[in-house]
This record gives structure tokens, C-alpha cells and sequence, in this order.
């Protein structure tokens, strides 16, 4: 083994070794309880909001599949710059009110949300199921980037099975040690790296075509319609641009961030710092674009940057950049592993299977459900093969499915449990339809599934309420008292 060798391992022993540490201070100031294993007892402060919020919605599908879209599509990606700033604004708009709601009637999962706003346990367990069935492909490809970055990173000496088991391991130590404090603890450490990782990659391989500049010319001369969106990506670019910050929105692990927040001013820069954040962007579309100059023939696309670095870095920096990388996927999975606990625990476990469980006992359930979780996700990793970012717009597209309700819950007073209920139901149908028959739709709306799934469950959950027994007045008055309170700005630290 050489000294190369021997400075990759480091870089990645490093990365397996200060989560560890942070995860370990994380579960010393913890307690045993659901409230604080769960969402940290509310009491989360402005840096590990907006760490937390922002590592766990890029993700190895941002790192890895951004660079992978670059290089096949061109600009089609560019819709990224939309969708975080929707998110933003998602994130401000309506999560204010569910961490409001949240926080009077102490919710940790959205079934607890859902539950309250319709009086409905059985639309809040579709819910819950929704949010188990659509998260864990979507926890897969995490593991899977995570696991080939590490794996590139060690040069091969730790190969693909050992890697995902190392990126497996080190989560379950620190999010089973500190629960959500150590999940947003570490997630500034990813973050941080996530921010230089994507940024300085950008830089470095876009000088090795001569710069920005020089790199648009030989675009232009090689593969032009990698600088055009083109008629047929109108469908793909509108339904990324709503699928990708509404699915994420939805996602258990958001749900937990939302609900965790100390504060309702912690709320209010988000639109401003997720989308000024959004720049790292531009790193990505440096890589992808240069590597169609210098490699052009990558036969997957999702390896685009560790293929670039490692032949035309040193290797100690492309170690570097590589374990950047993989904070990103790592800083997602977490997130999702944890919050999937959360649903089981409180949603299934403890209303289903055993209802006299103390809180320690729980959070003991809560435990082990990672472990279990993590265990199906690894062997989804390696078994269930696909590109990063199909696998990501399919999952996304599944939790996107819950925004209908939510907003309909909050702002319309007519929504009805059962328009709830049908809506998403003929939503995840069409999603289904769009994914395993793909080639029996019209070619105007190939790359469109999610959007087309949105759509349909919207005019679905607008009929369906408008032809049912409106939810009670007397339950309606009771939301009505909170909403005021939340609008007269009460309770609001």
C-alpha cells in the first residue's frame, strides 16, 4: 500500500470517525423520551435548523445525480435553482403553520397532523404507509451513492459491499446514540462539506478545460444540444420542478425538522438561504459540462466525478472531494432513517402492536427500527440497481402526494377526509402507471409521471370534497381557534 493509499484511507477513516464523536456528545445530553429522541425535545436552535434542513434535502441525488444530469441532459438541471427556491419558500409558508400546529398539540409524525386536521386515523395511517413505502427507495440510492464514493475514495481497497456496510454501521451508531440532536449535530458537519465539496470540484475540473469560458466553446463545438433545454425536456424540467421540492417537503424527515424548530423566526430566512445556498449549483454544472470534453464515452453517468477526479486529480484531493460527497448522502440518510423509526414507532408500534410502552421503552423501538430499516436499505443497494436520479423523482413523486391534503387542510375549509383519501389514492396510481408502463403513455408526457400524478390527484381531491359531507362545523371551529392564534402571532417562541 502506498502513501496515496494510505492518505485516502485517512480522509475516510476521518469522515467515519468525527460523526461518531459528535453522535456520542449528541446521546449525553439526551433523555428517554419520544418527544426528545424524535424531534429534540422542540428545542432546536438557527445553525442546525438551516444545517440540518439543508443537508437532508440535498442529497447523494444533488451530489452525484446532478453532475450525472449535466452530463446527459445539459440544462435541463438548472431547474434546481427553481426548486430550491420553492422550497424555500414551502419551507417558510406552510411549515411555519405545521410547526405551529405541532407544537400546541404535540405532534411528532405528519399521521399526527393528518389525524387532528381531518379526525381521520385511517387517512393518517395511509399517510404513515405512504411515507415508509416512498422513503426507503429514496433512502436506497443514498447508501448507494455513499457507498461507491467510498469505495472510489479508498481506490478500491474497501469494495462496494463493505463500503455500504461502513456507511450502514456509522449511522446506526450515532442516530441510535443521540436520535435527532445527533442527526442535525452532524448534519453541520456535512453540510459544510457538502457546500465546499460541490463548489470546489466545479472550479478545479472546469480549469482543466481552460476555464468556464473555454469549456462553453468546446460545448458548443462537440455536443451543442448540451447547452439547450429543447422542446422535449419541457415536461421532465416542470415536473422536477415541482416534484423534487414538494416530495422532499413531504418526506418523514422534513416533517421531523418542521416540528423540532425551537422557533417561528427560525422559519422566516430559509427562501433566502436555501436558495442563496443553491449556487453550489454551479459546481455541479461545471463538472458535468467539462466532463463531456474530457470524457465523453462514461458508461454510468452517475460516476461522472469520481471518474473525472481520479484520473486528473491528485488523489489526496479527489479523496477529499469524493468524501464530500459522501457527507451528502450520508447527511440525507440519516435524516430518513431516523424519521422512518419515528413513523413506525409512534404511528404503528405503539398504536397497533403494543400500547403500554413507557417512553424509554420506545424510544428503545425506535432503536432497533433503525437497525432494521438500515438493514432492508443495504440489501436494497445491493440488489435493486438503477440511476440516482430516476430512482430519487420516483420516490419524491410518492411523497409529493401528501402536499395535496396538507394544503387543503390548512387552507380550505371544504376539503373532506374522503377527497383526502381519493386524491392520493388515484395520485399513487398514476404514479404507478408512469413507472411500470411507461411505454404505454403519450411520448408529450414521457419524464412527466410525477407532475401528471400531482395534477390528477389535485382535480381528484377538489371533486371528491366538493361532493362530500364537509368535516364538522363544530371540529372545523376548533381548527378555526388555532389558526387565529397562529395569525395573531400567540405562542409563537
Amino acid at each position: 500500500m502506498n502513501a496515496s493509499s494510505i492518505g485516502a484511507l485517512a480522509v475516510i477513516a476521518a469522515f467515519m470517525i468525527i460523526p461518531l464523536i459528535v453522535g456520542f456528545v449528541a446521546g449525553r445530553k439526551s433523555v428517554p423520551t419520544t418527544e426528545d429522541f424524535f424531534v429534540q425535545g422542540r428545542s432546536m436552535g438557527s445553525v442546525a435548523v438551516f444545517f440540518t434542513v439543508a443537508a437532508t434535502w440535498w442529497s447523494a441525488f444533488a451530489f452525484m445525480g446532478s453532475n450525472a444530469y449535466f452530463y446527459l441532459s445539459g440544462p435541463l438541471y438548472w431547474t434546481a435553482i427553481a426548486w430550491n427556491i420553492l422550497f424555500g419558500i414551502l419551507y417558510f409558508g406552510v411549515g411555519k403553520k405545521i410547526w405551529y400546529l405541532g407544537k400546541l398539540n404535540n405532534f411528532i409524525t405528519a399521521k399526527d397532523f393528518f389525524v387532528h386536521q381531518f379526525g381521520s386515523t385511517a387517512l393518517g395511517n395511509l399517510v404513515a404507509i405512504i411515507s415508509l413505502v416512498f422513503t426507503l427507495p429514496y433512502l436506497q440510492i443514498q447508501l448507494t451513492g455513499g457507498a461507491y464514493l467510498i469505495q472510489t475514495a479508498s481506490h478500491d481497497i474497501i469494495d462496494y459491499k463493505l463500503a455500504a456496510l461502513l456507511f450502514y454501521v456509522v449511522i446506526i451508531i450515532y442516530v441510535w446514540s443521540g436520535g435527532l440532536r445527533a442527526v442535525a449535530w452532524t448534519d453541520i458537519f456535512y453540510g459544510v462539506l457538502l457546500f465546499f465539496g460541490m463548489v470546489f470540484a466545479g472550479i478545479y475540473i472546469a480549469n482543466l478545460v481552460g476555464g468556464p469560458g473555454s469549456m462553453f466553446e468546446q460545448i458548443g463545438q462537440a455536443k451543442p444540444e448540451n447547452l439547450i433545454l429543447g422542446d422535449k425536456n419541457v415536461m421532465a424540467w416542470l415536473s422536477m420542478f415541482v416534484v423534487t421540492p414538494i416530495g422532499s417537503f413531504m418526506g418523514p424527515q422534513l416533517w421531523t425538522r418542521m416540528y423540532a424548530t425551537k422557533s417561528a423566526r427560525l422559519f422566516n430566512l430559509m427562501p433566502f438561504l436555501l436558495g442563496f445556498a443553491a449556487i453550489a449549483y454551479i459546481g455541479s454544472m461545471f463538472v458535468g459540462n467539462a466532463a463531456v470534453i474530457l470524457e465523453p464515452d462514461i458508461e454510468v453517468a452517475d460516476y461522472v466525478l469520481p471518474v473525472i477526479l481520479f484520473k486528473y486529480a491528485p488523489i489526496i484531493l479527489a479523496s477529499v472531494i469524493i468524501a464530500c460527497g459522501a457527507a451528502a448522502a450520508m447527511s440525507t440518510a440519516n435524516s430518513q432513517i431516523h424519521s422512518m423509526a419515528a413513523v413506525w414507532t409512534v404511528d404503528i408500534h405503539q398504536k397497533y402492536i403494543k400500547k403500554d410502552l413507557t417512553q424509554k421503552q420506545l424510544v428503545w423501538v425506535g432503536r432497533w427500527t433503525i437497525l432494521i430499516l438500515s438493514a432492508i436499505a443495504y440489501v436494497m443497494c445491493l440488489y435493486v440497481p438503477g440511476l440516482l436520479v430516476t430512482i430519487g423523482l420516483v420516490a419524491l413523486a410518492g411523497t409529493a402526494q401528501i402536499f395535496v391534503p396538507t394544503m387543503g387542510a390548512l387552507f380550505w375549509r371544504r376539503s373532506t377526509t374522503a377527497g383526502a383519501a381519493a386524491g392520493i389514492g388515484v395520485g399513487i396510481g398514476v404514479l404507478c402507471m408512469f413507472t411500470f408502463l411507461p411505454d404505454t403513455l403519450p411520448a408529450a408526457l414521457k419524464g412527466g409521471g410525477g407532475l401528471v400524478a400531482f395534477l390528477c390527484n389535485i382535480v381528484v381531491f377538489i371533486v371528491v370534497s366538493l361532493a362530500t359531507k364537509p368535516r364538522p362545523q363544530a371540529f372545523m371551529e376548533k381548527l378555526q381557534a388555532q389558526y387565529d392564534d397562529f395569525y395573531a402571532g400567540k405562542n409563537m417562541e
